[in-house]
């Protein structure tokens, strides 16, 4: 009999203006869980999760939640940016988003994005 691991865990890395960056994405049961790292470690935990209370689906409002680590407009911007194609592509499940980045540009979001898509454990 097959033995399936019981969570999936994906990784990719890359270096990005210089600097190497790594996207680990694992899926659990009810939540996507997703690294963006440049320096190593979890950094800020952000958590994205869909409003169900919408009764349009194809406008899904999501509400970030910094949880652990500074708390920072550009955080929960870049953290929705990241974390919204995750969720809708996953079901709308919740997705758990830690953000460790020293370039946290707008030109470097589609390369995490694609990071991410490359290492899609959904």
């Amino acid at each position: 009999m097959a033995h399936q691991a019981l969570i999936k865990t994906r990784q990719a890395e890359k270096i990005i203006n210089g600097i190497s960056t790594q996207a680990v994405c694992t899926e659990f049961s009810n939540y996507i869980f997703i690294v963006l790292t440049q320096y190593g470690k979890i950094g800020t935990l952000v958590s994205v999760t869909p409003d169900t209370k919408c009764s349009d689906v194809s406008t899904t409002v999501f509400t970030t939640k910094v949880l652990l680590g500074k708390d920072e407009a550009l955080t929960h911007v870049y953290a929705k940016n990241i974390a919204t194609f995750v969720s809708q592509e996953a079901g709308n499940r919740p997705v758990l988003l830690g953000l460790a980045l020293k370039d946290c540009s707008a030109e470097n979001l589609k390369t995490l994005k694609d990071m991410i898509k490359s290492c899609q454990v959904w």
